[in-house]
């Protein structure tokens, strides 16, 4: 194929259908994944018929242990190898960290941690065989700013992930694969109905501190685009972003302590 392919996990709504979006007007076919196999192929025919691109889609779980290869295995039975990963797929889990059960922590591990590490450690090989490729994790602002009481683990993947992503771009500098993290805040999209956090979010967070999903994404493709290793979109996060690396350890926790409640339901 003359085109090159943009795989995007958890495409089906949100920033990871936005991402598929942007690949597409850009010229990618698609690989799309995620648990909602109708969704996906909603959107792969509104994709197909707005941008006159290949759109595969590829329903998978990333819990599952097998999924990553399966997903690859799958593309390269059709033809196909991956020059752009968005690794998008994600949730939350809410309340303290002994609230929930250890299967649930470990699968939220599975698919936030070990499943992006490993579809980027799977395509990385070609992308720099070719002297090409694309790698964007989105993230988030709490990756950057110190953890919080509830959602124990959701900040600490996505420092995780930022870390990740910035080693990957160090080590790549010199190989035509552009590796970024993705960095938003709140974020218009479904992430906070599935955790059933809408309205207490949307009670605690002003509008202005909201963007779009299409806002983030397009930032995220500029900033694959440009090798920026991290981009945090909209000024407001940005400023939290620096804010937050200024204060020292014991202000920072105690802010979170005070202010972290707000914001997860329990208050």
């Amino acid at each position: 194929m003359d085109r090159r392919l943009a795989l995007v996990t958890g495409a089906s709504a949100g920033i990871g259908a936005a991402f598929a979006k942007i690949y597409a007007s850009h010229g990618y076919d698609l690989a799309l994944t995620a648990r909602r196999a109708e969704r996906l192929e909603r959107l792969a025919d509104e994709i197909r018929l707005a941008h006159g691109v290949e759109t595969l889609v590829v329903p998978a779980d990333l819990a599952d242990p097998g999924a990553p290869e399966q997903m690859l295995q799958h593309l390269t039975a059709h033809g196909r190898s991956v020059d752009a990963l968005v690794n998008n797929a994600g949730y939350g889990v809410t309340g303290g960290f002994l609230e929930s059960s250890w299967q649930t922590h470990e699968t939220f591990l599975r698919v936030m941690l070990t499943a992006p590490t490993e579809l980027a450690y799977r395509v990385l090989p070609g992308m720099v065989e070719r002297r090409f490729g694309r790698i964007v994790n989105v993230a988030s602002l709490a990756g950057l700013i110190p953890g919080s009481p509830g959602a124990t683990l959701y900040g600490a993947v996505k420092s995780y992930l930022i870390k990740a992503s910035q080693s990957l771009h160090l080590e790549n500098l010199a190989s035509g694969v552009h590796v970024s993290a993705l960095c938003p805040g709140f974020t218009y999209s479904e992430f906070h109905d599935v955790n059933d956090t809408r309205e207490q979010i949307s009670r605690s967070a002003p509008p202005w501190m909201w963007l779009g999903a299409d806002e983030v994404a397009a930032a995220g493709y500029e900033a694959a685009e440009a090798n920026r290793p991290i981009c945090v979109p909209g000024a407001p996060n940005k400023a939290i972003a620096a804010t937050a690396k200024m204060l020292p350890d014991e202000w920072a926790l105690a802010l979170m302590a005070s202010q972290g409640p707000r914001f997860r339901g329990k208050v």
